[in-house]
């Protein structure tokens, strides 16, 4: 059923599709391979027994052929995962070849080795910034600019007919009834608007003039008056009245009154109001009520400073 020497010959001097022939010698293409080289103990379709290392995304692993499975296709290989330290690797090469023939079992570890070395180059370029050739296709930015060209010139066609629109409808050739597309006048709106803000963005802002005081002069006016009409009720709970010259007239500071402190006043003895009635001058205050048209006069006695 399985005759090596017969495919073989069959192989190498009529036809194999993986045979490639190059002035140096013949190679194989055949991705199970061990060597890369056309010969009878490197071919993998000769040999009933055979062994290779083949990579699989970075992992390695160990296939194996023996005569037992040629009747199942679907199973003829057999392979083992290989670990990435290459000692451990070789150690299990070495478990699952341990009686197939040493030149091929050499001829896998050499293979082996070759790959370890070649996938530690691949990190240390991959680490490195290298430049990258890229082929620029020619019909592409041929294809490319043509389609450039004809896009720039339906562009201006376009905006040369909206300029000739626009003027012929500044002018009023069209008269009042328009029937042109809402997107283009939407459009005009808009530019429109934007001129406008743009001018009142130039003019020059307008100047104007605020009082700054009205708040101090009403909180002033506040507490005096607050001060007064808490010495006016003082007068009246009193009974106090200032017709004459002969009325005592209570002392009263001119300090103003908080929230807090009222003014203490006291009746003075009667000669001392005799002598100071005198001396001291009668100040008339005239308060105004914003709820009353009529204006309440009272008269305060101050000393004089």
């Amino acid at each position: 059923m399985q005759h090596d020497e017969v495919i073989w010959q069959v192989i190498r001097h009529n036809h194999c599709s993986f045979m490639s022939k190059i002035a140096t010698g013949n190679f194989c293409r055949n991705l199970y391979n061990v060597t890369g080289i056309c010969n009878r103990s490197s071919c993998s379709l000769a040999n009933s027994r055979y062994a290779t290392i083949r990579d699989h995304d970075g992992v390695f692993y160990l296939y194996m052929k023996s005569i037992e499975r040629a009747h199942m296709p679907n199973k003829l290989w057999e392979r083992v995962k290989l670990p990435r330290n290459y000692e451990k690797a070789l150690e299990i090469v070495d478990k699952h070849l341990m009686y197939w023939p040493k030149t091929l079992v050499h001829k896998t570890k050499q293979r082996l080795t070759k790959m370890t070395q070649m996938r530690i180059r691949m990190r240390k370029l991959a680490l490195k910034t290298r430049e990258k050739i890229m082929t620029t296709p020619r019909k592409e930015i041929k294809r490319e600019s043509r389609r450039e060209e004809k896009a720039e010139k339906a562009a201006a066609l376009d905006k040369s007919i909206e300029k000739e629109l626009l003027e012929r409808l500044q002018k009023g050739v069209y008269g009042d009834i328009y029937n042109y597309p809402v997107k283009e006048y939407n459009k005009v709106l808009d530019i429109e608007e934007r001129q406008a803000a743009n001018e009142d963005d130039m003019q020059e802002p307008e100047i104007e003039y605020v009082e700054g005081y009205e708040e101090l002069e009403l909180e002033d006016d506040i507490e005096d008056f607050g001060g007064l009409a808490i010495a006016r009720s003082k007068m009246d709970d009193d009974n106090v009245e200032m017709d004459g010259d002969d009325e005592e007239v209570e002392p009263f500071s001119g300090k103003r009154v908080g929230k807090e402190t009222a003014p203490t006043l006291r009746k003075p003895a009667k000669d001392e109001t005799v002598a100071k009635s005198k001396k001291r001058a009668r100040v008339l205050v005239e308060v105004e009520h914003g709820d009353v048209d009529e204006r309440e006069k009272a008269i305060v006695c101050t000393e004089c400073l």
